[in-house]
């Protein structure tokens, strides 16, 4: 038996008790109900099962005890007995007695289990009427809303609860940065997401003109949504307008830094188009003297490799690498030297090469700002802490 459920039930025992013998004061000891009796014994005798429900049973539930069931009801759904939380909260919602804001936030506690139980349906149900009928709820109950559309991929519904969760100044300037350890992000950024989202859909119909609109909206929601600029490019290129796709692209790197890397595929391909890499070159220079990652180092190598030649290209990387270590600086240094070598050497560097690629293999090239977890691929919705756009590369270990 879990040591905090039983700290946990003997802290109800007293309150249960202590609210008993307030409520009978005046009255004989026989009055305190026998159900109360009883699940001190199924305590005492290390029957939890029998000890909540019994405990439930004792309490005549009102505006004063409710806090108890509840409390009961959220220490079970956290440790997965959610069935049991199910039953004390519906236990709550079978009192009579019950004034109707305690109804609301019982009803709210039962969606909240129905949500981790994998029963979304009848949880969607129950917020829904909390949206329309409890104002104290309201609020709570469209973020629980959030939780299921999210889960369930249903990101129409999603862009409109969250619309309906933006603060009204949202809609007027930038998104305000996330308060250091806030839980929830500001509902503009997932917002935003969801229009990517949307736009996604479109895309793969081939609906080039809705999934831009899409995509413009989530900028007008998050004007840092690099997301959204770097599909916003990645569409234009596909539509020829080359021009248009190096706007959008070049937008990042005044949202986030740390994802230009994820641009020049798309940049190289919007300027090779047009004729001239050249402007390229230069912005991907002024780039990596603010953000040195690695794929931005490889980037700008390949193409001095193309323009100056092999050995201006490993002057370049060894330049780099003496600045700002890295394995996928590394690996591409030894690349152009193997291509440059003949003979035991060449061999010997091929064997350093394989190496280096082992242990990149071996490491994660994306890790989550806001909860650490890490991956081979980027995720725009961090599979660990939910949540939107804190997936980043890792300096150092990526190498393209």
């Amino acid at each position: 038996m879990n040591d905090l459920l039983v700290f946990a039930l003997l802290f109800a025992a007293i309150g249960i008790g202590w609210w008993l013998g307030r409520r009978s004061a005046s009255a004989q000891a026989s009055e305190v109900p026998g159900q109360y009796y009883k699940g001190l014994n199924y305590l005492l005798d290390g029957r939890p099962d029998g000890a909540v429900d019994a405990f439930i049973d004792a309490l005549e539930v009102n505006s004063e005890t409710l806090e108890t069931p509840i409390a009961l009801g959220n220490l079970l759904r956290k440790r997965g007995e959610v069935d049991r939380a199910i039953r004390i909260h519906q236990n709550l919602l079978a009192r009579p007695s019950l004034p109707r804001p305690q109804i609301h936030q019982a009803h709210l506690e039962l969606a909240r289990d129905y949500i981790s139980a994998g029963l979304f349906d009848r949880a969607e149900r129950l917020l829904l009427d909390l949206v329309k009928d409890s104002p104290e709820q309201r609020r709570a109950s469209r973020r629980h809303l959030l939780d299921i559309f999210q889960s369930q991929r249903e990101w129409a519904q999603a862009v409109d609860v969250a619309t309906a969760l933006l603060p009204r100044k949202s809609l007027l300037g930038p998104t305000p940065p996330a308060p250091s350890g806030a839980s929830r992000q500001p509902v503009a950024v997932a917002l935003a997401h969801y229009h990517c989202e949307l736009a996604a859909e479109m895309l793969e119909q081939g609906d080039l003109q809705e999934a831009r609109k899409q995509l413009q909206q989530a900028l007008h929601h998050d004007r840092r949504c690099v997301r959204a600029s770097l599909m916003l490019g990645e569409l234009e290129c596909q539509a020829g307008q080359y021009k248009a796709a190096i706007k959008a692209l070049r937008k990042v790197q005044q949202q986030d830094p740390d994802y230009i890397p994820e641009t020049v595929p798309a940049l190289h391909e919007a300027y090779s188009q047009l004729g001239d890499t050249t402007p390229l070159r230069q912005y991907l220079q002024e780039c990596l003297q603010s953000s040195p990652a690695t794929g931005l180092v490889v980037a700008v190598a390949d193409d001095v490799r193309a323009t100056q030649g092999d050995q201006a290209a490993m002057e370049f990387l060894s330049g780099q690498l003496a600045k700002a270590p890295s394995l996928g600086g590394l690996s591409r240094l030894i690349e152009l030297q193997a291509a440059n070598t003949e003979g035991s050497v060449r061999e010997n560097l091929a064997a350093l090469q394989k190496l280096v690629a082992r242990l990149l293999a071996e490491r994660p090239s994306y890790r989550c700002g806001h909860c650490g977890f890490a991956g081979r691929q980027l995720h725009w919705f961090c599979p660990g802490c939910k949540h939107w756009g804190t997936v980043k590369s890792i300096r150092g270990n990526r190498v393209d």
